[in-house]
Formats: C-alpha cells, sequence, structure tokens
C-alpha cells in the first residue's frame, strides 16, 4: 500500500478533528460540527427546503397563497461551539425559502414574536401600504400585520426586515429568499424554460435546485464579520457535501444578505455557469461564467452541469480569500446516479 493511501485510511474518525472529505488536511479554520438538531433548522435540509405555504381559489379563479411567517428572537449556533443572538424569521436564519408562481395573490400573515419592531420588506412589485417600512407593515412586539399583493415579477428575490437601525436587523437574521416562478402561459416564446422553473412540474424535477443564501455574522459587534457562511453556518458544505447526480443540471437561487461587506461573491470549480441577473429572465444575462459578485440585496439563478465531468470532490466558495477561509466554502459530491 502506497503512503499516500495509508495517509487517507488513516484520517480520523473524530467529528472534532473536522476532515475534509478527499484531501489530507484538516478544515482548518473550525474544528467541531455544529449541532443542526439544537439549532431547529440544517443547512443541508435548507438547500431544497421550500415553503410553499397554503392556497385557495378567489373568485376571479386566480389562487391565492398563504403564508404565516413569525419574527422570534432566539440563540443559533453558527460554527462549531460559536453561538449568536438571532432575531429570526420562523425560528431560522435565513428565514423560509418563500415560492409561489407569478399571478398569484399572495398573502403574508405577519406575526411580532420578537423584542423589537419589525417587517417584512419584498424585493418585488407591490402597493405603498405593503412595503414593510415605518407607516407600511412595520409592527411592535405582540402585534400582526398582512401583507397583500400579486406575485411579479418572477425571478430570484429576497425578502428582509426595514425596522431601523436597517444594518442590525439585516445582520441579526432577518432575512430570506422569496422566489416566483415564471407562468409559462406568459411566455410563449420560452414556453419550456418557463416550465423548468416551476416547481412541481415534469419539466422541473430533472434539475438540482439549490437555494442559498450567502451571509456573515459579526460576532462580537465591531462592525466587521467573523463568520461568512452559505445558509447561516460556516464550513457547512465541507463536513457535509452537497450529493450531486452527475446526469442532471443544476440550478441554484443565490442572494447575498452579508451586512459590513459591500461585495460577496460565488466561484464555482473545475465548471462554469450561465447567469440570470435577478432570475427575471428567461434567458442568461452572462453566459460560460465561473464567477459572479453580487453587491448587498442582489441575487441571481446560476445553471450548469457536471455531465462530463469524472466523479469528484469539486469546491465552490467565495473568491475573497478572507470570506472562505473564516467559513464560505464548501464542495459539491459528483456523482453519478447508480453511485
Amino acid at each position: 500500500m502506497s503512503g499516500s493511501k495509508r495517509a487517507m485510511r488513516a484520517m480520523p474518525t473524530d467529528p472534532y478533528a473536522a476532515p475534509m472529505p478527499g484531501m489530507a488536511h484538516g478544515n482548518m479554520t473550525t474544528v467541531g460540527v455544529v449541532d443542526h438538531d439544537r439549532n431547529g433548522f440544517d443547512p443541508t435540509t435548507m438547500l431544497t427546503e421550500w415553503e410553499t405555504g397554503l392556497t385557495d381559489l378567489l373568485p376571479d379563479g386566480r389562487t391565492l397563497r398563504t403564508f404565516e411567517v413569525a419574527a422570534i428572537d432566539r440563540e443559533i449556533e453558527i460554527a462549531p461551539g460559536i453561538f449568536f443572538p438571532a432575531w429570526t424569521f420562523n425560528d431560522r436564519v435565513p428565514g423560509p425559502a418563500l415560492r409561489a408562481k407569478e399571478g398569484e395573490r399572495l398573502r403574508i400573515i405577519f406575526r411580532n414574536y420578537g423584542s423589537h419592531p419589525h417587517s417584512m420588506h419584498f424585493h418585488g412589485i407591490h402597493s405603498a401600504g405593503m412595503d414593510g417600512v415605518p407607516g407600511a407593515g412595520l409592527i411592535g412586539p405582540g402585534e400582526e400585520f398582512i401583507y397583500e399583493f400579486d406575485a411579479k415579477p418572477f425571478g430570484c428575490h429576497l425578502y428582509h426586515c426595514h425596522a431601523l437601525p436597517l444594518k442590525r436587523h439585516i445582520h441579526k437574521g432577518m432575512y430570506g429568499l422569496f422566489v416566483i416562478d415564471p407562468d409559462p402561459a406568459r411566455h410563449p416564446e420560452n414556453a419550456a424554460v418557463a416550465a423548468s422553473r416551476v416547481l412541481g412540474s415534469p419539466e422541473n424535477a430533472r434539475w438540482q435546485e439549490l437555494a442559498m443564501v450567502m451571509n456573515a455574522f459579526d460576532t462580537n459587534f465591531d462592525g466587521a464579520n467573523e463568520i461568512y457562511a452559505v445558509n447561516t453556518v460556516g464550513q457547512a458544505y465541507m463536513n457535509a457535501p452537497i450529493r450531486i447526480d452527475k446526469s442532471r443540471p443544476v440550478r441554484i437561487y443565490l442572494v447575498n444578505v452579508t451586512e459590513f461587506d459591500p461585495i460577496n461573491s460565488l466561484h464555482l470549480h473545475a465548471n462554469f455557469f450561465d447567469y440570470y441577473d435577478t432570475g427575471t429572465t428567461l434567458t442568461p444575462t452572462l453566459r460560460t461564467v465561473d464567477l459572479i459578485m453580487q453587491c448587498q440585496a442582489q441575487r441571481g439563478i446560476l445553471e450548469f452541469s457536471f455531465a462530463e465531468h469524472e466523479d469528484g470532490m469539486y469546491m465552490f466558495h467565495a473568491h475573497q480569500s478572507e470570506f472562505t477561509e473564516l467559513g464560505w466554502v464548501g464542495m459539491f459530491d459528483v456523482r453519478g446516479p447508480e453511485a
């Protein structure tokens, strides 16, 4: 047996050694594992966990889709042994990934169980009274507000609290994905592409869709971040690589809500993707790129395939080295469907 094979077999299985899968060195930046059960949310589950609410039929024949969201104060573990006093939507950071279809009527019942005034501001099209700012959906502790508007435009959006000071409410965890799928009937020139984005459709079933929220945490409240991540937990996708079936294409809904840093990014190793800025088009705004930069609240859709790649671990991370070293890095575990 070669020395390298002996070294790989001798890698410790103790979770506190935090080995990087398939590599000879440990993760280096975190030691141990986060207790996802105690957190009440798991970054791996978050990738494919879409909140679609409850539906009813309106008199005009349209669908009414209702969501219930609550603001709740709670402590979360963002890296092994590092706890953060978060303000959450529905007990998780990021909040639930809300998903609807273009043209539906949306009703969001928002309750504030937290200790500060909060709101939900949706990046989309709606009336002034539904904007989630003071006088239009900002409510105090113990209060309730109902947001109601039509789902438009289609795309990859977000929601966040718009109470002041804004940077504190966002940084503390009050944000989430808000995806509106296109209605293929409204886009006959690109009906097939539109159908592939409609959750639950046969065309959508062939895609591997992932919800990724780039975020960070200032653990000592000095106005600079100490932990960077996708979906809150630093190094989550190093310790539990994302399984990818190489026979199916991949679609990522990506949003940046990092506070205190003007830009965040995603770089895909050994591959390239097409990018739909804000997700409001059915043709790519960028083709064949391997890195995308986003300022805060910027978002988009990435599409790519590993069909012609050999099986293996493929890295993705921010291309700001500091962010990578402080937790914003992960692996795709690419294998065939039979593996």
